[in-house]
């Protein structure tokens, strides 16, 4: 059975906002937390995550990744609205 990838954004306490891939977004989110995932988050302390997308394989996720990090900061807002409009 093929395991699902995803793309996420973190909101840090700070306002900014990171983005990545992984296969298991709550063990990512914990190791963000404790200091261990990326080195972004070692120095803007993650608070939420915001937005979660659902790929079929790694690189689907990773080239989501790398589009979303084109996006400005704006652009990274609307969709994240877009997604928590979707869920109301």
């Amino acid at each position: 059975m093929k395991k699902s990838w995803f793309t996420y954004i973190i909101r840090c306490a700070d306002g900014s906002l990171y983005t990545g891939s992984t296969n298991h977004v709550i063990r990512r989110w914990y190791q963000h937390r404790e200091g261990r995932g990326a080195k972004y988050l070692r120095s803007h302390e993650p608070r939420e995550v915001v937005f979660v997308e659902q790929h079929p394989d790694r690189s689907a996720a990773c080239k989501r990744e790398y589009e979303i990090k084109q996006f400005s900061k704006r652009e990274k807002e609307v969709l994240i609205r877009q997604v928590e409009g979707d869920s109301a």
